[in-house]
């Protein structure tokens, strides 16, 4: 008898490889403006922030599947710290595999809500 495969957490969240992201994928995700704004704050900075942080004007629903996106893209990680779902941009492996693209989305989102207000 073959011992058990040790069991995985149902609060792993699934990520992809940093060889498993595609180009096409990221920008889809960084296309809709409540997914760019989460990307543009968690930019700022170098901690990882809790999904409540993030105050978006859209449901708990539709926040959950803004950050599924980005996950799933590659964008983000999200872990379980206790009872709390953290993220944190994959910065490293997103300039590793499309160098400049991230500083210059970022840039010119900047551009843009400073023009639009």
């Amino acid at each position: 008898m073959s011992p058990a495969a040790p069991a995985v957490s149902s609060r792993e969240l699934p990520h992809p490889a940093r060889e498993e992201i595609r180009l096409e994928t990221v920008l889809h995700a960084l296309s809709d403006p409540m997914r760019l704004r989460i990307v543009r704050e968690l930019a700022l900075g170098s901690e990882e922030l809790t999904c409540s942080h993030f105050d978006l004007p859209v449901t708990k629903s539709t926040t959950t599947h803004h950050f599924r996106v980005l996950r799933e893209a590659g964008v983000i990680r999200q872990i379980y710290r206790g009872t709390a779902k953290m993220n944190g941009l994959r910065r490293d492996d997103l300039d590793d595999l499309f160098p400049g693209l991230l500083d210059a989305l970022l840039a010119a989102a900047a551009r843009q809500s400073a023009r639009l207000g």
